[in-house]
């Protein structure tokens, strides 16, 4: 019966269907999604939840990672979604077979082989003939449709650790122009050690490479650690290219492996202290081998 002051249903209406008893309770959370990994041991490794998860923080305080905001810059959205990169180092015929220092160039590729960027050294002649390995330069990274992308600045520093107000720097820029972090080697007697900073200079990554550095058939590894330097998160490594290539030229092949979920930046900044590295350690010429230490 209806109440009153209010017309009664007309026949044949159906009442809604509302639930019955008893309802049903709120929908279980979504699972978290996994944070960032211990480095994998290899391209063929699948990430499993992390063995060292990053504890919780008291409010204020910054992850000792920087987490991916989402959000990639312009040219780098390709960097966003892979944890391995490969770098291969062309061959210059004519610095081969004369000695004579030309501008390097590399290519960026995926662990398919499918080619990614493009590097292109830009240096004057003075400063190749005079500086060698430690010459100022420019790195243009452009991708297949010959956009630049990210920009790498190398000033004129020195590599000994007898100087250590004058060390080895590398200024990364995201497009050209816009700085997004630093690549600084960090002051140490026996060890090459290289902070990865952002854009106001404030560190985030180190970069550890071993006290004795020998590429004779093997390959040589860098590790990526936070800034406690507790575990391994990411390496760069230079792999062996074979005897031949090794004695006659000075190109190199180098990976890097990194967190999936890093910062985009950081993942750029990382790249710029592969090519420090290949500078630093491994560009050699006839009248100067490859370094071996942070002394020598």
């Amino acid at each position: 019966m209806a109440a009153p002051g209010y017309p009664s249903p007309p026949a044949g209406y159906v009442s809604p269907p509302y639930p019955s008893p008893p309802y049903p309770g709120p929908s279980a959370p979504p699972a978290p999604t996994p944070g960032f990994h211990d480095y994998p041991g290899s391209p063929q490794h699948h990430m499993s939840a992390p063995l060292h998860p990053q504890p919780d923080l008291p409010p204020g305080v910054a992850p000792y990672l920087p987490v991916s905001s989402g959000t990639a810059l312009s040219g780098l959205e390709y960097l966003s979604q892979v944890d391995q990169i490969l770098i291969h180092q062309k061959t210059e015929a004519l610095e081969a077979v004369t000695g004579f220092e030309t501008c390097n160039q590399y290519e960026l590729l995926s662990i398919v082989g499918q080619r990614i960027f493009s590097v292109q050294e830009r240096s004057s002649l003075c400063a190749r003939c005079c500086c060698g390995s430690l010459r100022p330069l420019n790195l243009q990274v452009c991708d297949p449709s010959g956009r630049e992308v990210i920009h790498f600045i190398r000033p004129l520093k020195c590599t000994s650790c007898c100087f250590p107000c004058c060390l080895q720097e590398l200024e990364v820029q995201s497009p050209p122009g816009h700085t997004v972090g630093y690549v600084a080697q960090s002051w140490h007697p026996f060890v090459p050690k290289y902070s990865l900073l952002t854009e106001t200079r404030e560190p985030v990554l180190k970069v550890v490479g071993p006290c004795i550095m020998s590429s004779c058939c093997g390959d040589i590894d860098f590790q990526v650690k936070p800034l406690c330097e507790s575990r391994s998160v990411g390496r760069i490594s230079k792999h062996w290219g074979g005897l031949t290539k090794e004695i006659f030229t000075d190109a190199d092949n180098f990976g890097i492996q990194f967190p999936k979920d890093i910062d985009v930046k950081m993942k750029a900044v990382l790249l710029g202290a592969c090519f420090l590295l290949d500078y630093v350690f491994f560009e050699r010429s006839r009248a100067k081998p490859e370094r071996h230490t942070v002394i020598s």
